[in-house]
């Protein structure tokens, strides 16, 4: 073992190989690939459900990770049936293994930057792909050999793809859960009401949240920044909403007050940049009634080249959107 160790030591000094190494030397020969179906194992907690995952045959799962125990000398799991849990060695293992893995990714980013940006890859969660049709399209004008990955996610699915490494860079509009994040505010905006043409409000230029206490709203679901801020104002003046739809996309509320469903909130940028479908807008004389978007990526996780790029990009492009540039 210590010849292993001594010729990965002389190949290669960086920190994620060194950090293997001591693994080698406490479990004996472990491959990466049992490493990361423990991983699979223990965020599932479900034998088939992870097989399912990594695309393996469950029997060949379980056999991987019985000899991952038996070279580790201590189980990892308690059983029952195909559903399994980790266990107090399982536990301990799990957040070493997770820090070695951790540690190979960036190295592997790391090399990927030092082949030059025409290699590389960034990927995005937001909580709406209308904010980011833009920036993306210049973004890619600009570097058209980096591949941009999206997805859209509320905020705590947004932090957890953070922790989880699957993206390296959030656009959100309200703070994210969790802890180790490091945001970059790109800008604030006031937040309207938005009525249905014709409504009764729809001849004020400003509204109250206690003018809405019987109105029928239109919102998304928890998690999504405009229900954040709903449930909010609503709370300070000591009364629920009267939600009558609720989604998983921001920009498509704008259509349904349109056709009457009910009254929503909506970002000013909304009134800037269409017409149609359209609403009656109304300031609500409401504190904190603002939407602040913002990039968010871990602070202790490397951030590939194409990422950095985006965020400087995303800082001149909404600058100068917003006439600041």
């Amino acid at each position: 073992m210590q010849s292993t160790l001594g010729r990965c030591a002389y190949a290669v000094q960086d920190q994620f190989c060194l950090i293997l190494c001591l693994q080698c030397i406490k479990v004996g020969v472990v491959d990466l690939l049992q490493l990361r179906y423990f991983q699979a194992v223990a965020r599932h907690q479900h034998v088939s459900r992870a097989a399912a995952e990594l695309h393996v045959a469950q029997p060949a799962l379980s056999r991987s990770i019985a000899r991952l125990e038996a070279e580790l000398g201590v189980p990892l799991f308690d059983r029952q049936g195909r559903r399994v849990r980790l266990n107090r060695f399982g536990a301990m293992f799990l957040a070493r293994a997770g820090r070695a893995l951790d540690e190979l990714d960036q190295g592997q980013h790391e090399l990927h930057d030092a082949a030059g940006l025409a290699q590389g890859a960034v990927a995005i969660a937001t909580e709406t792909l209308r904010t980011v049709t833009d920036l993306v399209a210049g973004f890619l004008t600009e570097h058209p050999e980096v591949s941009v990955r999206l997805s859209q996610s509320s905020a705590p699915v947004m932090s957890a793809q953070l922790q989880a490494g699957e993206v390296e860079l959030c656009l959100a509009s309200q703070p994210l859960p969790g802890s180790g994040l490091h945001t970059a505010e790109l800008f604030s905006e006031e937040v309207l009401l938005a009525v249905p043409p014709g409504h009764h409000l729809a001849r004020y230029a400003r509204a109250t949240v206690a003018m809405l206490a019987r109105e029928p709203i239109v919102t998304t679901r928890p998690g999504y920044w405009q229900r954040t801020l709903t449930d909010r104002l609503f709370a300070d003046v000591g009364t629920e909403p009267a939600i009558v739809c609720e989604g998983d996309e921001p920009y498509a509320i704008r259509g349904l007050i349109s056709a009457g469903v009910g009254v929503g909130l909506m970002p000013a940028v909304a009134r800037q940049l269409a017409q149609d479908p359209p609403v009656g807008w109304l300031h609500l004389d409401a504190p904190g009634c603002v939407r602040t978007l913002s990039l968010v990526w871990r602070a202790d996780a490397y951030r590939p080249a194409a990422a950095r790029a985006l965020t400087e990009f995303a800082a001149v492009h909404f600058r100068t959107w917003r006439g600041d540039a």
